[in-house]
């Protein structure tokens, strides 16, 4: 898949850039190259509205935007957890901050447009996203530390990446 180890010791996925679209599908690939989620856009929503499944179609996170906050926010709703991830714009660049309830907080900073940034829980790196790891224009990989939530950072970069570009 061309991920190399960026120090992280857990999983590896591959992801499209500006997949994003409601009514859009598209799959989530490990370091394999197999298909192993699915993010599936729901069309007929009000508001932006994403659904997490493993490759047998089983819904693990439900991803909602909020449309009457101040600033853009999303929910994240996987199993038990519930996550709201809310923009905050520190100097130029984007800022995300992840409540996770009962969980602590989350925060993804860096180059969010370019898809160049890490994920991080008091101060420990949890995950990172970069875009240089690929030949390919539209493509982005996510490298996970051992014993994270898979489906909740995840859903985080649909998050970021969702109310980056839109």
């Amino acid at each position: 898949m061309g991920l190399r180890n960026r120090g992280l010791d857990g999983p590896t996925f591959q992801m499209r850039e500006k997949m994003f679209a409601i009514g859009d599908d598209f799959w989530i690939e490990d370091s394999g190259g197999n298909k192993v989620y699915r993010v599936n856009g729901k069309a007929v929503r009000l508001r932006d509205t994403f659904i997490l499944e493993d490759a047998g179609g089983h819904e693990l996170a439900k991803i909602q935007e909020k449309k009457l906050s101040v600033r853009d926010k999303m929910t994240i709703e996987s199993g038990s957890t519930t996550a709201t991830v809310r923009k905050r714009l520190i100097g130029i660049r984007d800022h995300y901050i992840v409540d996770v309830e009962g969980g602590g907080e989350l925060k993804a900073h860096g180059n969010i447009v370019d898809h160049e940034y890490e994920i991080e829980r008091d101060g420990q790196k949890v995950a990172e996203v970069s875009k240089k790891w690929f030949r390919m224009r539209d493509t982005y990989g996510v490298q996970l530390a051992q014993g994270q939530d898979v489906p909740l950072i995840l859903a985080i970069t649909v998050c970021v990446d969702q109310m980056s570009h839109d």
